[in-house]
């Protein structure tokens, strides 16, 4: 299985970059995952909704050609509004797309204003972690932890809960 995670913006802390890498070496027995960075929009204090939208679009674009490059896929969108799964549920999901023969899942992170509609109406499912908002940093050590949890729970291997 390939894991991608596209994603806006680039990490600076070394703390989220230690955590990031740690991650990737736990899946790399379970799957092949890579990290792709797309350069993100800096948002002016007080932007209008048509700047926001302006914004969110540029990063698309960038996004959409990344997508592209990934060929064919299973995309995951990240998105306060999408489906809540418990650790279970998402474990069940990515065994049961292997078994559907997908190869390629790609999960798709957005910026700090989130993810424009042209990227969202890509994905083939919408997953929330919270009603919360993170930081798109963190959130990517939080999608790596819970794929890495997943496959955990596939292979029947003990797991924190």
């Amino acid at each position: 299985m390939r894991i991608s995670i596209l994603c806006v913006g680039k990490i600076k802390e070394k703390f989220y970059k230690d955590a990031i890498a740690e991650y990737t070496k736990r899946l790399s027995r379970y799957a092949s995952v890579s990290v792709v960075e797309v350069e993100d929009e800096k948002t002016p204090d007080g932007a209008s909704d048509i700047e926001c939208d302006n914004i969110k679009k540029k990063e698309a674009d960038r996004l959409l050609k990344a997508m592209e490059k990934c060929g064919q896929s299973y995309v995951i969108t990240l998105e306060i509004d999408g489906k809540n799964l418990s650790s279970e549920e998402m474990a069940d999901k990515i065994q049961k797309l292997g078994v559907d023969g997908v190869s390629h899942i790609v999960f798709v992170i957005g910026g700090s204003l989130g993810l424009h509609e042209s990227v969202t109406k890509k994905a083939d499912m919408h997953l929330s972690f919270s009603r919360m908002t993170f930081p798109h940093q963190l959130m990517r050590v939080i999608l790596l932890e819970q794929i890495y949890r997943s496959f955990r729970i596939i292979s029947g291997e003990p797991y924190h809960k």
